[in-house]
């Protein structure tokens, strides 16, 4: 029978993880740096770098770990349920991962070992106004200007771009579906205009827009016309990761619910012994198991070179889900109490909507399972 549990190894650096998180980001730090447009504490980041952290899925031969989607599993786990606000996954998975799958010899040089110390920050910007998550969702054009292109067009929820030395831009070179490209560009580049925005989350997203912004060729990350198949690869490993975040999440807000429901008396008897209360922390109890089973599945297949194009998205999807209601679960044993923004609860009901709607929303996941599962 399989063995889905973490290895003592594995173990041990979700203990580190947990660790560090508590003694340099507690839940305080988490508020405090609510809506700020840097958005992440210098302190958990150095200290990240320091154990090697930032770059544990990185390649070894360019200063990362080299580890798989199950140490990465662990370590999502932690920083979900400790809801770190860190540029960890817009930098060293999603923008480092497109540069060790796709990017030049320099490109790697340059990149790879800044992302994995901390030193460098890189993001994405990917989504763009009244456009959807898939490739014809990506419309803001990259013109050919002699040996390289100009950039113009708007991109939405971009993660800490004010932090960032460069921004991954997913832009549209040509008029067939699949025609994307990869550029990097420095966010301080004459024509770029950042400007905040607000989200249920209170993390640090941003509006970019790109008023004729020259980049050169060898900004792009990969061959001409590659963008996209390496967005979408990278973005399959990536969404395990939230997954793991959620599963993170889901099962602190049960804890400190199940907690509060012992605590909280109501008629001469705790809270839990009222049959209704103790039947949705039991449904809830059953889904974060449910989903802690499957990300791990979706971990262990990855790290074995399996095909994840079903199990990826059924991870997020599921977890993401069992995220959103146990915290609205949790919301109304609570009471009135638990909206109120002195109680934490109510940080982990905001950021699992968010997380929920994020990084390929739940629309997006059922096209890309039913799509597998069709066409088997």
């Amino acid at each position: 029978m399989l063995d889905l549990t973490f290895s003592p190894e594995v173990e041990m650096l979700r203990q580190t993880v947990r660790g560090v998180c508590a003694s340099t980001c507690p839940l305080s730090v988490v508020r405090e740096l609510e809506d700020d447009p840097v958005g992440y504490s210098p302190e958990l980041w150095k200290q990240l770098a320091a154990l090697d952290l930032i770059g544990l899925q990185l390649p070894e031969e360019y200063g990362g770990s080299g580890m798989t989607a199950v140490e990465g599993t662990a370590v999502y786990e932690e920083l979900g349920r400790a809801l770190v606000p860190t540029p960890h996954f817009v930098s060293a998975i999603l923008s480092g991962g497109s540069i060790a799958r796709s990017g030049s010899d320099d490109q790697k040089l340059r990149w790879l070992a800044a992302i994995g110390t901390g030193e460098s920050i890189l993001t994405p910007a990917w989504l763009e106004p009244d456009h959807g998550f898939g490739p014809a969702g990506v419309q803001l054009r990259a013109e050919a200007d002699g040996e390289g292109y100009r950039l113009t067009g708007t991109k939405l929820h971009v993660g800490f771009a004010k932090a960032a030395d460069r921004l991954v831009v997913l832009a549209r070179t040509g008029e067939a579906s699949g025609a994307v490209d990869l550029f990097l560009v420095d966010p301080g580049s004459r024509g770029v205009r950042l400007t905040q925005q607000r989200s249920i989350a209170s993390d640090p997203q941003f509006r970019v827009d790109f008023d004729q912004v020259r980049v050169t060729g060898a900004d792009r990350i990969g061959d001409p016309g590659t963008g996209w198949s390496t967005w979408d690869a990278v973005m399959h490993d990536g969404i395990i990761l939230l997954a793991a975040q959620a599963v993170g999440g889901a099962r602190y807000a049960l804890e400190i619910t199940v907690q509060y429901a012992k605590d909280r008396h109501q008629f001469d008897k705790p809270l839990g012994a009222f049959q209704a209360l103790a039947h949705d922390l039991a449904d809830a109890a059953t889904a974060v198991d449910g989903a802690e089973v499957l990300v791990h599945e979706a971990a262990w297949a990855r790290s074995e070179g399996r095909d994840v194009s079903s199990l990826a998205p059924m991870a997020k999807l599921h977890a993401c889900r069992t995220f959103r209601e146990v915290t609205a679960t949790a919301q109304q044993i609570f009471g009135g109490i638990g909206f109120t923004v002195e109680f934490d609860v109510q940080l982990y009901f905001r950021r699992a909507k968010q997380l929920q709607i994020s990084w390929w929303n739940d629309r997006m996941l059922e096209d890309l399972i039913s799509a597998a599962v069709l066409d088997r």
